[in-house]
């Protein structure tokens, strides 16, 4: 009946005056800001209900209100986008109440979260990875859970950043004519990323460096390395012949090799 009571009064003074949010943010009754924060936090005002719900989360640690308090705690931060303590906080709920109602929204917030932080392909990925390491738990845990059409979606959308990234990386060793690392490159994104979309340009990316390698090399290393790009190109070919864009190119690329190649081989 207190509390009812309380978030009553709450609910009416937030409209009509200022000084009563500053009577019980510079008070010391521990309770006026828990219900105060927690009827703010209702409404919207995420910025002062923050500021009350700061003061008081150290004195509520084990007592059952404690719950209510970090959840919203959590999502507060969420709510302000301000990712990397919503992620962090959201963890610790986790871990401190993991039989709560709330620990599977916690869990799937708290993936969401750094998934928000994962930047742009090009940039350094370690927030993309944490998301999926993140995302790929809470699958695990929940495998029909509430959020599971959302966390698959996400995790897609960021796999699909890092496979654009690593084919990126290896492109450009390619396009600055780095042969070999362009090859390995190409090699070590189709080990790691066998359902990538980009698969295809791995194949072919690794096939054109194997040749341009060949072809710029000392001649005593030509054969060898023209016989190398040939593999390569059966490599491609068992895969995506039906390619016609391509495999146009590719078919160009291996006339020359086979030209070249008989040229180098000696006469009887």
């Amino acid at each position: 009946m207190r509390l009812t009571i309380l978030l009553a009064f709450c609910f009416t003074i937030i409209f009509t005056s200022c000084s009563p949010y500053q009577k019980v943010y510079k008070g010391d009754d521990v309770g006026a800001k828990f219900v105060f924060a927690d009827s703010l936090y209702q409404l919207g005002k995420y910025k002062k209900a923050l500021k009350l719900m700061e003061q008081i989360v150290p004195a509520y640690r084990g007592k059952p209100q404690a719950e209510r308090l970090m959840f919203i705690y959590a999502n507060t931060f969420y709510k302000m986008e301000d990712y990397y303590l919503a992620g962090y906080q959201f963890e610790r709920f986790e871990v401190s109440y993991p039989t709560s109602d709330s620990v599977e929204v916690a869990g799937y917030k708290s993936a969401k979260s750094y998934s928000e932080l994962s930047p742009r392909f090009s940039l350094d990925q370690r927030d993309t990875d944490k998301a999926l390491e993140k995302l790929q738990e809470y699958v695990n845990k929940y495998p029909n859970g509430e959020y599971r059409i959302e966390a698959n979606a996400l995790v897609a959308e960021l796999r699909d950043k890092l496979e654009k990234k690593d084919i990126k990386v290896a492109q450009q060793y390619l396009r600055i004519s780095d042969y070999k690392p362009a090859i390995a490159a190409f090699d070590n994104f189709i080990s790691d990323h066998p359902g990538s979309k980009y698969r295809k340009d791995a194949f072919y990316g690794r096939f054109d460096a194997a040749y341009q390698l060949a072809i710029n090399s000392i001649p005593q290393l030509v054969q060898e390395r023209l016989v190398s790009a040939k593999n390569y190109y059966q490599s491609f070919v068992k895969y995506y012949k039906k390619d016609a864009e391509l495999m146009k190119d590719a078919e160009d690329i291996l006339t020359d090799i086979n030209k070249r190649l008989n040229i180098a081989e000696p006469t009887s």
